[in-house]
């Protein structure tokens, strides 16, 4: 990239006398490397970088807690416990979510993940074609701790509680160079206690719209997890100028958790149980390598070759035991699901320079994968599913070729042009056969900057681009998953090896005004239109245990989505300069979907909430070294027309965390934080409609606040 290329080699001297020393001597501040703002305005194709002052800056947990705070993006699940990242309020699979410019392993979490291991976090709001163009709603970029320039050990230790459960963490950054090797060695451990209250009431009301079943489930669960990551860095610089990096990536989490379940039915046919202990078990394993090696030509060209890889391991049982009323034992419910994964990839990008304002970029990407699981499920020691106790083997191939050029049109315009084709191969063999599912996508890219003449740094960006979203791999092969209370509202979840990529075209518009003291204001737009949409379909069918209520994934048609996303971000004393020193970070989303198959209103895309903000201040006392602000998320409640007889409804989300930061000296601080400080109930519901038949859930779980202290030291 010729603009940034040549930006971030050029290093800010800013020069500061020094009134009250002694020899009035002049001190010179030297700063390295633009900051993140300054990147995202000098990126071509939009892109917002969030650096170390964004990770630190609440003492959050995991990586799912920072990102919830980002402009257009949004966290599913309930607060406190985290769930799907979203862009633009699209579900699952819409995000593309990458650590190191890499696919994540599979089974990986954002919430297993802590800020301390991460250097930076990239946010594309449009596809590059030097990264898979499976982003439809976006891509997310995590980079790892990177090396070190500076000599000190980081040494991080917090405790955690909520509701009287305590989650320590350690976390520890040691940097080093030996001759030509430079190294960082990174790693954290932690323990957390979770306790879960989720009471969920069943009703079915017939034609004449009177009462046929009332139902109610009370869930309490108590979980212990304990977890482990390593994140070294490994830069060696060779004789002839190349560099060889080389950074693997460990996690290890246990998960031990039991569940206690009163079943009340006060209206209906005899309940299939009263009551029911759960014991469950889950331990997740996975390592996985980068590697990169750089060289660079007489002309000023370079080639990067990228290679690694990667094992997993996902090991998870549970044993349930059903009584009746009188406490007799009626069912005893086992479950086993052993996965294994492994992968390999490589790819590469060479780069060269034509004259001061082009580069073109040109490269592949290669990648296999395999899986291996077995599951077996049993009820009373028959099989709950025919390929129950069956292996299953699976294959991923995905190859890819692209082109991109980037280059000044002249001072005011720079522009982005490049192409993409990917292809990727699933293939799975189970008992009864084998079964394949190929895609080729061809994804032409295209994105401008304009620099406004005469309006300082503001600026206005246009991308039109091609993406789309492959099936997931558990979408197409995944064996089913059994509802212990079978019904249309909750069905048993099976794959479908059938399934088409979703492919979209889309158009995004961007004004930027960037202010003079480290501060943006920004409005942007976009549409998408999405064809071969996939949605889940429910339906009564025969299975090996008898009739019952399935859901699977479908391509049902046409869908289209656009919104306007805001952003706010400066110091207040930019337009108050004798004013306090209070930082002000903000973003509203609006949203807006509808899909084509499925009868209105709120025929919108599946889990996509209508609107969503998020306000933050940072104030920093004057006299003391003390620093105190918060940040409030708000997700509106609303409904979604799922399909023709489903709607389902999500309540209001509202999340207020608070913070304060005491810095001893330069190198101690200690940081007491409070998440999630209103602790609101999270509410959903789901009615289905079937033979005039009302089916109807209505859903609450406790969310509690969770405190934090936490020691901050350099070494």
């Amino acid at each position: 990239m010729p603009a940034s290329e040549k930006i971030r080699a050029e290093k800010d001297v800013t020069k500061k006398a020094d009134s009250t020393s002694k020899d009035n001597i002049q001190k010179v501040t030297i700063s390295g490397g633009r900051t993140d703002l300054e990147e995202r305005r000098q990126s071509t194709a939009a892109k917002m970088i969030f650096g170390r002052e964004e990770l630190d800056r609440n003492g959050d947990s995991s990586i799912g807690e920072v990102l919830k705070r980002l402009p257009g993006v949004t966290v599913g699940g309930r607060a406190g416990r985290g769930g799907d990242i979203r862009m633009r309020g699209m579900g699952s699979g819409y995000t593309q979510i990458l650590i190191n410019g890499e696919k994540a392993p599979r089974g990986f979490s954002m919430d297993s993940l802590t800020p301390d291991q991460v250097e930076r976090i990239e946010v594309m709001r449009g596809p590059v074609a030097e990264y898979s163009t499976q982003a439809i709603a976006g891509t997310i970029n995590i980079v790892l701790r990177e090396e070190y320039k500076q000599k000190n050990i980081d040494f991080k230790v917090s405790e955690a509680f909520e509701q009287g459960r305590n989650a320590p963490n350690i976390s520890v950054t040691f940097p080093g160079e030996v001759g030509p090797l430079s190294y960082t060695l990174s790693g954290s451990a932690f323990q957390n206690q979770q306790h879960d209250v989720v009471n969920s009431i069943t009703i079915e009301k017939d034609p004449a719209d009177q009462f046929s079943l009332i139902q109610n489930q009370h869930d309490l669960t108590n979980r212990r997890t304990k977890g482990l990551q390593l994140t070294p860095r490994f830069s060696l610089k060779l004789e002839n100028g190349d560099a060889l990096t080389v950074q693997p990536f460990l996690m290890n989490s246990r998960s031990d958790s039991s569940s206690a379940t009163q079943l009340t039915q006060t209206l209906g046919l005899l309940s299939p149980y009263a009551s029911a202990n759960t014991s469950a078990y889950a331990q997740t394993s996975f390592g996985r390598l980068f590697g990169n090696w750089q060289h660079k030509f007489e002309d000023n060209s370079k080639l990067n070759v990228k290679f690694g890889g990667g094992v997993g391991r996902m090991d998870n049982s549970s044993v349930r035991y059903q009584y009746d009323a009188t406490g007799k034992q009626v069912d005893l419910i086992s479950d086993v699901n052993n996965t294994r994964d492994r992968s390999l990839n490589t790819g590469g990008k060479y780069t060269k320079p034509y004259g001061e304002g082009q580069t073109l970029a040109v490269g592949w990407e290669v990648e296999t994968g395999a899986r291996s699981q077995t599951r077996i499920s049993l009820d009373n020691g028959s099989p709950q599913f025919a390929e129950s106790g069956d292996n299953l083997d699976a294959s991923t191939r995905r190859f890819a070729l692209f082109v991109q050029d980037e280059f000044d049109i002249n001072s005011q315009f720079s522009a982005y042009a490049g192409l993409r084709w990917e292809g990727i191969r699933t293939q799975s063999t189970i008992a009864t056969g084998t079964i394949d599912n190929s895609s080729r996508v061809w994804s032409p890219l295209l994105h401008g900057v304009w620099r406004i003449p005469g309006a300082g740094k503001d600026q206005i960006r246009l991308s039109l681009t091609h993406s789309y979203r492959a099936p997931a791999l558990n979408d197409l092969i995944a064996l089913p998953s059994i509802s212990n209370l079978n019904g249309p509202t909750k069905p048993d979840r099976t794959g479908n090896p059938f399934l088409k990529p979703e492919l979209s075209r889309g158009i995004d518009l961007a004004f930027e005004h960037y202010l003079s003291r480290a501060g943006i204001v920004s409005a942007n737009l976009f549409v998408r239109s999405i064809d071969d949409l996939i949605r889940r379909r429910t339906l009564f069918i025969n299975t090996l245990t008898g009739m019952r209520w399935v859901s699977s994934p479908v391509n049902i048609g046409h869908a289209t989505t656009s919104g306007v996303e805001l952003e706010a971000k400066f110091q207040l004393q930019e337009f108050f300069p004798s004013g306090p020193a209070i930082d002000v970070r903000s973003n509203y989303s609006h949203f807006w979907s509808r899909v084509d198959d499925i009868p209105g209103p709120n025929n919108r895309l599946d889990t996509q909430p209508a609107q969503t903000a998020n306000v933050g201040l940072d104030y920093r006392l004057q006299n003391i070294p003390l620093t105190i602000g918060g940040n409030w998320n708000w997700t509106p409640a609303y409904i979604t027309q799922s399909s023709e007889m489903q709607i389902n409804s999500t309540g209001i989300k509202r999340q207020i965390d608070l913070y304060g930061l005491w810095k001893v000296n330069p190198n101690l601080q200690l940081r007491l934080s409070a998440n999630n400080l209103q602790a609101d109930a999270a509410f959903s519901s789901s009615l289905v409609t079937t033979g005039g038949i009302n089916h109807i859930d209505y859903n609450t779980a406790k969310t509690y606040t969770t405190w934090t202290l936490r020691l901050e030291m350099k070494l």
